[in-house]
Parts: C-alpha cells; structure tokens; sequence
C-alpha cells in the first residue's frame, strides 16, 4: 500500500480534483493501492473531516497541531499511523508533507518517498504575505531543497519548476514525472451549444452582444489584481458592452470595480460544480499574474477549467508551461502589457478547439503513461 499525504491542506475543489480524484483514477485504473492520510486545521475540523471522507471513505483524517512551525510534533502522530498501516512508500504532498515523510522513513516500512511538489514553496512564503515569523520562512528554503534533493521521486507540475529545482538547489537527477494540474474525472468532453451561451447569459443579465472576460479564483497575493486592472480598467471603459464575470468571494477590489463601472462587472460565488455554467456565458478567461518565482513555476487549474469551457486564455508571459503552450496551440493571447486586443464572441469552432486541447493535455486520461511511471517507481 502506498500512503498519500496532505499537510494543513483544507477540502475545495482543488483538493477534490488534485488529491481524492487522483487517489480513485489511479486506484481503479492502474491498481495503485494509494491510501489518503490528511492532516488537516483543528479549525472546524468536523466539517472539513466530513469533506474529504465523504469522497474518500477510507482517508485517514487527523487533527494538525496548529502552526507550521510544529508541523515535528504532527510527525510522531504520522510515524505512529504509518505503523500500523505499513506502507510501502509515501508520496508526500508539498514540503512539510515531504519532510514528514522523509524523517519517517528510516523507522517504518515505507521504502521510498515521493515529492508531490505543487510549486515553489520557498519563494511563495518569501514573495507574498504568508502569516509566518520570519525565522520560519527563512527555514522553509532548507526544508523545500531537502524535500528536493532527499526524495526518491518526484512529481512536478510544471518543467519549469524542476528547472527551478535544478537552478536553485542542484537537482539534476531524472527521477520525476511533470504531471499538470487536471480537471476532475467526472469532466465529460461536450462542446456548449449556442443555445447553452445565450440560456446562461439571460440568467445573469447579460445581452447577446457583450463581450464577455471571466476571472476565476481570488485576486489576493500572488493572483496581482494590480497587475490585472491595467488590462481591465481600460477593457472597460471602452464600451458599456465590454463585462466581466468574477467568480470569486467579496474581495474590496473587486468591489472598488464594481463601484466604477456599474453594470459592468458580475461577481459569483458558485460551487465547482456549477463553474462550467457560468463559464458557458463567457467569451474569454483571463490568468494575468505578475512577474514572480511563485507564478513563473506555476500550474494555475484555472488555465484547464477555462478551456474545458471552451474559452480561450489571455494569460501573463511566463506564467508556468502555459504561456507557450498558448503561443504553440494558438489558444488565447500573450498579455504584453499593451491592453486587451479587440475580441469577438467566441464561436462553435473556438470552444470546440478550446475543449479538444483540454481533453488531450489536461485530464487524467492524458497523464496515465505519467501516472503509469510514478507507480512503476514507487512498486
């Protein structure tokens, strides 16, 4: 059996797609054997353990002590379960999780580590405001080349995050896959009719005529609203017809746009499973970051939910593998800091374009030979 461990990482649909989504695909498809181990936040904890066991009925779901920084004391209550559940291997999710891992190899029957490693963790907490005393961000980089360098395989999400690997810490050993971010199993290829455009459009007030951007996820951090509003000011003030749909939480500069441009801006708050709706309504994604480490390596699940909606993508240069993989499949628009370029309504051709690149890039079906590897190494 091989143990899946997630540290201080709460249920969302990201952790559903990523994490439970990944564990089923690869146990019903390849025979994986992968059991979730979850530490998660004391903080409405009940709830949270609900979540995940909910889609994974034999996760185990323990209690985090709170703070990062006693992320040690969690690795006993982790040695202990790996005791009794005598894993074979762990693959470890992010670099506490991996370090967790690492210290308790040599004591259990657990052969091989693997580091899940989501970006770079090292340069997200030094970057942007993560709530931690400093002297635990500057022990995070030790801790992330560890998790790096010590581990017997490794999963990354982008290349460009194992030339980060190789740039900053010296790894240069090809023990890794490269295994983006993927929509969840249940994603059934299917083009949106116009029909389904102009039924979700009518819902939320949206005339036939209207250009119209979508912005998925938070504008906190890293997500560079500052950069993203030198695109959108002016995308707007253009003409009363140009809109943008935000699916994100109350956010006070989403809420300063609003005030701005009345009529012009749409903020949703919607489960995961109704984002494809809303998206249908759409004409284009946006995924605007700024010039950071943290975004240079990233794998944004955005980009792939986009697509899957049949929209193409008006993405950052350098923003993970995605920025080239917009110029080589002629997906979207390299932003180059001249504005948004004239759009048009996105036509049948366009989304069906759009969702046969997701289909054969960005599901699980399209990494199994990946997912094929990881297992083959671990076993």
């Amino acid at each position: 059996m091989v143990i899946y461990l997630t540290y201080a990482e709460p249920p969302s649909g990201v952790y559903s797609s990523q994490v439970a989504d990944v564990i089923s695909y690869v146990n019903k498809t390849l025979n994986g054997n992968i059991r979730l181990v979850a530490f998660i936040s004391l903080h409405d904890f009940k709830a949270s353990k609900e979540k995940i066991k909910k889609e994974m009925p034999d996760a185990v779901v323990l209690p985090a002590i709170p703070k990062a920084a006693y992320w040690k004391i969690n690795t006993m209550l982790f040695w202990l379960v790996c005791l009794f559940l005598r894993p074979s291997a762990i693959i470890a999710r992010n670099v506490i999780a991996a370090n967790m891992a690492l210290k308790v190899k040599r004591y259990t029957t657990a052969h091989k580590v693997c580091f899940d490693g989501r970006g770079a963790m090292a340069a997200e907490w030094n970057e942007y405001d993560v709530k931690v005393v400093d002297s635990w961000k500057r022990s995070i980089d030790q801790l992330e080349s560890r998790a790096v360098m010590e581990s017997d395989f490794r999963i990354a999400v982008t290349e460009k995050l194992v030339d980060y690997w190789h740039e900053r810490y010296g790894y240069s050993k090809g023990n890794h896959v490269v295994i983006p971010c993927t929509l969840n199993s249940s994603f059934r290829p299917r083009i949106p009719a116009d029909d389904e455009k102009s039924t979700a459009r009518a819902a939320m007030g949206i005339d036939a005529n209207d250009i119209v951007l979508a912005y998925s996820g938070s504008i906190a951090g890293w997500q560079s609203f500052p950069e993203l509003y030198k695109y959108l000011g002016p995308y707007l003030k253009e003409s009363t017809t140009h809109k943008i749909i935000f699916l994100a939480k109350e956010e006070e500069n989403i809420t300063r746009l609003e005030q701005e441009f009345p009529g012009q801006v749409i903020r949703k708050w919607v489960n995961h499973q109704e984002v494809p709706v809303v998206l249908a309504a759409c004409d284009l994604g946006i995924l605007i970051r700024e010039k950071s480490v943290t975004n240079q390596v990233a794998s944004p699940t955005k980009f792939a939910e986009y697509l899957s909606a049949g929209l193409p993508v008006l993405i950052s240069d350098g923003v993970g593998d995605y920025s080239d993989f917009v110029r080589k499949n002629q997906c979207g628009t390299i932003a180059n800091g001249q504005g948004i370029p004239k759009l048009t309504p996105s036509g049948y051709d366009t989304r069906a374009k759009m969702i046969e690149l997701v289909k054969n890039n960005f599901t699980k079906e399209a990494q199994t030979d990946q997912y094929k590897e990881l297992i083959s190494h671990l076993n």
